[in-house]
């Protein structure tokens, strides 16, 4: 399977789960930490104190400080009211285009960064490559504000990051 492949394959799978913020995320993270697993990153999940939502931390590469850090956020926007031809929660192809709630933001990119964690993993990687998913961007940014002090609790401090939201959602 091609990493073009994996990449619409998972995609597919993150836009089946409905993770507007009203509701949970756990089933998709637990699908993330699973893959990132598969390919061999240290993963960690945190829960949120109600134990409904998580953030996931993973890392690809070696222990130490810097490195990169592709961020995205799980939570979808509602789609109650609004006029859909598509389903939301399902991957549509329709020509070249992929429809779906979160294909543009945020689910695309996060598919992107999981599919390509394999060839990641088996590259001479000098810097860690880690992998941040988080819980309720669209209400507040509330699972990014809970993740950093427990990263910094831990010494965990990036060079950078890409943030995979896309501007004026192209």
């Amino acid at each position: 399977m091609t990493s073009l492949n994996r990449n619409e394959s998972l995609l597919a799978e993150l836009i089946g789960f409905p993770t507007v913020s009203a509701l949970s995320n756990l089933s998709m993270i637990g699908t993330l930490a699973d893959h990132l697993d598969q390919a061999g990153a240290r993963v960690e999940v945190f829960e949120d104190p109600g134990g409904t939502k998580a953030n996931l931390w993973a890392t690809i590469g070696p222990e130490g400080d810097g490195g990169l850090v592709l961020s995205g956020h799980t939570d979808v926007v509602p789609v109650e009211g609004q006029d859909w031809t598509r389903p939301p929660f399902d991957l549509t192809e329709d020509g070249d285009t992929l429809y779906g709630r979160g294909t543009c933001d945020m689910k695309g990119f996060i598919a992107a960064c999981v599919a390509m964690a394999p060839a990641w993993a088996e590259a001479p990687l000098t810097r860690p490559l880690h992998f941040c998913f988080t819980h309720d961007e669209e209400v507040g940014c509330l699972g990014a504000r809970a993740l950093l002090p427990q990263l910094s609790q831990r010494g965990i401090a990036p060079a950078m990051a890409i943030v995979g939201e896309p501007p004026e959602m192209r």
